[in-house]
Parts: C-alpha cells; structure tokens; sequence
C-alpha cells in the first residue's frame, strides 16, 4: 500500500506526466511466419522457420481454447480498457501478504509485450527471455500499459484475442495456437477439445517449464489449475471440469523441423535453394537481411523438382554406391528439362549431415553444383568434354563423315602453332611439347569424325582440334554454359578473379577433358542438342511470394538458340549410337543419345544423357581429400577392379535411372542428321557396312591430371597438353570399317 499512497500524493503530478510522455505507438514489424520450399507438384520439401507459426483466424481457434486463455490470464478481458485496475489490486495485495507472487498483466499487455519482443528480433535485438522469464522493470511495463490503451482504441477485443492467440510462444520455437496444437496434439487449433485447450492455455505462464513432454506431471497439475479457473469463471460446468479433471494428457505430438537437414527428401536440392535465396539481393541487400527472409518472411517457394525424379534419382545412387560403402565413393544424378531449363532433378548417395570425419556416409557437399553454391567444386569432364571440338567441327562448314589422320602417341612440339584467334597473338603453344596418348593400341589411325568420336578416340579428337581456331572450341562450351572451376583468372582480361571463368583456350588439353565443370552444367549443355540447338539456362525456381502476397523475381524460362538445329541432329546422330549401342545396349526403347567420360584415375566418372525431354548427368567418382587417388583397384560395392571408367558405374546408374522414370517426358525423334554422299559402287561391288559398332569400346579417359595451369603472361600463351586413356575396355582387334552417321534409330 505505501508505493500506492506515494504515488496519491505529491508525485501524482509527476507520474501522470511521464506516463502521458510515454510514445502511445510503435513500428509494428511483420510477425515472423515459417517459409516453405515447395516440389513442382506442391509438396512440402522443406519448412524453415526462427519461429515455428501458422497464423489462423479466430474463427479458426476452438470457442473453448478462447475460453480457456481468457480464464487463465485475463478473466476480465471484456471488461477492461487494456489495464485492469482491479486485477493490479488484487495482485498487489497478495504480493504484500503472501510469498507467492501474483502478475496483473492483461491478455492485451501481453500482448504488446509480444509485438514488442516480435519487433526487436526482427530488428536483431534479442528480448526473447522477457517473454520466458517475465521480469521486466517499471519502464517495460509503463510502456506496455500505454500502448495496451492505444491498442484498445483501434482494435476490437476479439482482434486482440486473435493476435495474442497467434503470437504468443508456447514451447522452444513453437509460436501461436495452431503450431502448438499440432506439435502436441497433432490437429488443428479448431479441433481442440476441452482438456487440450486448458493445458495449452496454461503453458503460456511458463512454456518451457510447463512443457508436456518433459514435465508431464507439472503439466498435469497446471492444467487442472486452469480447468478450475474455467470452473470459477463459468466457462464450464461441474460435470466437463469433473469429467476433464480425471482425463490424462493425452498427447499425440508431431513435429516440424527446420531446414534442409530436416527434409525427407531432396535435401541438396533444397539446400542448392536456400543458396539461391541468401545469394541474391532481389532478397534483401544483405545476407542477413536474406536469411532473416527466409527463416522470418512466410515465404512459398515453388520450385521445379519433380518428386518423381527426385525419388528415382536418389534410389539409383545408393542402389549403384551406398552411402556408408567403406569407398567413400560419391555418386550423383541431376536432370534438367530441354526446352525450359527447369532442374528435375537432384540427388546423391550420401546423406545430408554435417561430418567431421574425412569419410562416412554423411556429407554437406552438393556434388551436382559448383562450392559457391554448396557443391565439391566441379569434376574433369573427361571425354564428356569431346562433343564440343565436334560441334565446332561441324559448324565451321565440315561434317561427320570426313576422314582424318589421327596415329595414335603423335606429338605436338613445342613449336606446333595451336590457333587461337581470341588471344593475344592469334595462337598458343604447348610448352614441351604435347603427345596425347589413346590409353590402349588398337584404334585406328585415320578415320571418319563419327569414328572418332564414337569410339572416343583422343588422338582423333586433339587432330580435329589441331586443325580448328580453339576460341571456336571454348566458345562452344561457352554458349552452353561452361565454366572452368579449375582456374579463377579471367583470361579475357588477363587478370585474377573471385568468380570461376569460361574455359581457357590457351590449354589444348580442354578439349579432352581437363577442365573441371560441374555435372548441372553438362546436364543443362546437352539439353541443348535435345532441343535442337536451343540453349535454356538452368533454374530451380518457378515463384517465390511472402505471407502478404508481394511476389519476388525470380529466373524466367531464358533460352537462346546458339546452333543451327541441323548442327544439333549431325551431333545426335552420333551420340544416339553411344546412349544405345554402346550404354544402354537395348535396355531402353525410345530415342536415346549422350557421352560417356572418364579422366585419368578414373577419379571422375561419367556418362551425360538426354531424351527430348530430360537431360541428366550421372557422375561418379571421388570428391574428398582423396579426389586426385584412382579407383582402380578400390573395392566398391564388395567389388575391386583392375580397370575401371564410365561403364562401371555411371552409365549403368544413367541407364537403371532412364529405365525407371524415362517415360514421364516426353522421348521423341532426335532429328535425322546429314547422309554422306553415296559412293557410286563398281559392278558386282557391295557396298560397306558404314555403321559397324562391332566395337563397345570407348577411348574416354583422359590423363587430365598432367595438364599444368596456364601461363597468364599476355605476351606468351604456352600451354600444356593432357594425355588420356581410354573409358572402356580394349578395342576389337580387326580395324573397323569407316562409320556413316546417317542411321536414325529413332
């Protein structure tokens, strides 16, 4: 009584004036709302939330959960104008003449106190204890008290209720009503029945102390305290208060974990997501400002992965390598939609969870994407890398059928002018000198371009480049997309540079191989020859918009036609015959084409695949510390090999993948590419097989690991080569006869 008989007296004036100084408003800040990361079809792949929270209506919170909050902590919410003068009586009189202590705060203060604590962590301020302990001083709670009052005059009671109802924490990072009743209950905040709705109501005095789950007993009893509050205030009646006394909790919790390491699938394409989001100032000009975006801003991302896939993708990977083999061998799958550039797909063998072992069956590494985004940096593309000397090859006016001088072990001296038009002096040369080696005998010397590159011949391939403006070649892979994330030296302005660059024309050896790309860019790259020379850039997401329905940019379909649609089918033409002659062997009956690659190691495995409508890489190989160790010899799967490339692994998880989910897309007609000439035939003359693949070899990999960086002087482009062995087994020992690409095996 003496601080009240104070206060009546010549302070009276004073108080009253400091109240009426006290700010009656604030800047009310956006309540915090989970985000989600949705599947092209609209399921949840992932939840991300700082507050666990799912706003509802009133109409939407049970009649007897109002009920039970307005008995418990405020009994005179209807009466009062935001400060209980009778409630703060009563409390302070038992605070006098007992040591249990009573607070006098109204369902509207509380209220305040939440949309205060919402705005400084909002703010990056950290007010949460308040919330959890209760402790604030004179001034917290004048300030709570004038706004109560302002907040009275604009809104109505029921609007009120709603707003403390959504707000308010309940336990850990579950926020407002209909998060709890479904961590604890697992049904909506409109389904609650009458024991439900008093135990919730009664954890908002002390959330962490009256948690059901690990204080059942203390729960139990605060519960019943609020069922006789209810009793008292004639919310129930003596038969539901007696009825409702003896029941037990009855819990049936669930729960919503937060992030990617939570998802049940798709983890690295939800974590590749997250990146897109916290990447880009279109979310904020800071990281943080994008991450609080993201865990704070209620936001729906929709996405284009296909479930479907994605299921398909990550059962092949650990069918082919399990996540915990003893080899620590990584295996991934990722697809991309010609025509759209849309990711599909996105899945590995390992499990997405953090490690501090150099090996194990967990790892944080997106082996699909670059390390700025997450990934292990990119692979060397090994013979995958061929199709592109081709593609210049054709579009310089020559084609598939021309013969060409390729003896295997030729050396390319130190003198040999590579040409090299984009550079400083118009060509480059490779210090030392360069013999690209075939990695076994038997291939012949000279053949067709289609030969070459069916049987993934690297003598062929380098004798194509030699002939060729290199630039031609880099700026193929450049406008489908590639980077070298070997080298961060912009070479078009000669200087150093933070991010991966196109691939640098002044090492030959690229065009076997020894730049190292990510299997999402190849994936996207050969997708261009499925859609008929049309480049799309790749992209994950379809729409992104916040819980107030304001829409953010996102990476419209962006494609470009950057190869005559003839150059596109003469390269199918070829690349049919290696997807289904020599990898699928007739597993699969519609319009198939791609490359296999192995470098040197076979560290880095692969074979890249398309249909007419899915594009997909299947790499596998190593990606830790060992990244530079071969496999050969390594037991994999209770399995050692002497000799390993693309078909041990890659091209059978390509295939086993294709077999269950090619269908779902479309898989129509390549295109038909340009017959050679017919011979005219002397009498009596048969004329020749032009397409024998007696052979199922192919001379992929590629001795990528001797290629030495580039010499950044501008005055002096020497380079050095690579030498490479073959993807496959041996060669048949009958020279083969000159191939013709005009088959179509749609």
């Amino acid at each position: 009584m003496v601080p009240v008989a104070s206060f009546a007296g010549s302070g009276a004036k004073a108080g009253s004036e400091i109240f009426d100084a006290l700010p009656a408003s604030f800047k009310e800040e956006p309540i915090a709302e989970p985000s989600k990361i949705l599947a092209s079809d609209g399921s949840t792949i992932a939840t991300f939330y700082s507050e666990n929270r799912q706003p509802v209506k009133l109409d939407d919170i049970s009649p007897i959960m109002r009920k039970a909050i307005v008995s418990i902590e405020d009994e005179r919410f209807y009466e009062h104008n935001g400060i209980d003068v009778r409630g703060i009586a009563r409390a302070a009189m038992n605070n006098f003449t007992s040591s249990s202590q009573q607070g006098a705060s109204t369902l509207t203060q509380q209220y305040v106190n939440n949309l205060l604590i919402n705005s400084d962590v909002a703010n990056g301020v950290d007010r949460s204890q308040l919330t959890i302990s209760g402790t604030k001083d004179i001034a917290d709670k004048a300030r709570e008290a004038k706004l109560a009052i302002s907040i009275e005059k604009e809104m109505s009671k029921d609007e009120i209720l709603e707003g403390y109802l959504n707000l308010v924490l309940f336990s850990g990072r579950n926020y407002g009503i209909q998060a709890a009743a479904q961590r604890f209950y697992s049904v909506d905040a409109k389904d609650l029945n009458l024991q439900q709705s008093a135990m919730l109501a009664g954890m908002v005095q002390l959330p962490n102390g009256y948690n059901p789950e690990k204080y059942p007993e203390r729960s139990l009893k605060r519960r019943n305290t609020v069922l006789a509050a209810m009793l008292r205030t004639g919310s129930i009646d003596q038969a539901a208060y007696d009825k409702a006394v003896k029941s037990g909790l009855g819990l049936k919790p669930s729960e919503t974990k937060s992030g990617c390491i939570a998802a049940d699938s798709a983890n690295y394409f939800c974590d590749y997501v997250t990146k897109l989001i916290t990447s880009d100032d279109a979310y904020g000009k800071t990281k943080k400002d994008r991450e609080n975006l993201l865990y704070r801003g209620g936001l729906t991302i929709k996405t284009t992965l296909d479930p479907r896939l994605q299921k398909a993708a990550e059962k092949q990977t650990n069918l082919m390598i399990p996540a915990n083999d003893p080899s620590n061998i990584g295996a991934a799958i990722v697809t991309v939609e010609p025509g759209t550039g849309n990711i599909l797909a996105m899945g590995q063998n390992k499990n997405y969870a953090p490690t501090t072992k150099d090996k194990g069956p967990n790892t944080m590494y997106n082996f699909a994407v670059e390390s700025a985004m997450g990934g292990a940096g990119g692979f060397q593309g090994g013979s995958t890398m061929k199709p592109y000397t081709t593609m210049a090859w054709l579009e310089s006016g020559r084609n598939m059928w021309e013969t060409i001088n390729a003896p295997r072990n030729k050396t390319y001296p130190a003198s040999f002018r590579w040409k090299a038009s984009c550079l400083p002096r118009g060509y480059t040369t490779v210090g030392g000198g360069w013999t690209p080696a075939n990695a076994v005998d038997g291939w012949a010397s000279s053949g067709t371009v289609d030969y070459g590159l069916f049987n993934s011949v690297n003598s062929f391939t380098v004798s194509e480049a030699s002939q060729l403006d290199l630039c031609d070649i880099a700026g193929a892979t450049e406008r489908l997309g590639l980077v070298d994330y070997d080298q961060y030296y912009d070479w078009k302005k000669g200087k150093d540079s933070t991010k991966a660059q196109p691939i640098n024309p002044a090492n030959p050896s690229f065009v076997i191989g020894s730049a190292r790309i990510t299997p999402l860019a190849q994936a996207t790259a050969f997708a261009t020859w499925a859609n008929d020379g049309e480049f799309c850039e790749n992209r994950a997401l379809t729409s992104v918009t916040d819980s107030s329905g304001n829409k953010y940019k996102v990476k419209p379909v962006k494609c470009e036609q950057v190869m005559s649609p003839q150059v596109a089918a003469d390269m199918n033409g070829t690349l049919k015959k290696i997807a289904s002659q020599k990898v699928a062997k007739g597993q699969i009956g519609y319009p198939i084409a791609g490359k296999t690659g192995t470098n040197n190691g076979a560290n880095s495995t692969w074979f890249v695949g398309y249909t007419t409508g899915m594009a997909s890489a299947a790499w596998v190989g190593r990606y830790d510390k060992d990244q530079m160790k071969a496999t050969q010899g390594v037991t994999v799967n209770g399995i050692a090999r002497r000799w390993v490339d693309s078909g041990t692994w890659a091209a059978p998880l390509w295939t086993n993948y294709m077999k269950s989910v090619g269908t779902l897309y479309p898989a129509n007609s390549l295109g038909r590419a340009t017959q050679a000439p017919k011979p005219k035939l002397e009498p009596k003359q048969e004329e020749s097989n032009s397409n024998d693949d007696s052979s199922n070899d192919d001379s992929s990999n590629d001795d990528s690991s001797n290629r030495k960086s580039s010499n950044r002087d501008s005055s002096n482009d020497d380079s050095s080569g690579g030498n490479s062995k073959s993807d496959n087994e041996k060669p048949a020992k009958e020279k083969p006869a000159k191939e013709d690409s005009s088959d179509n095996d749609d």
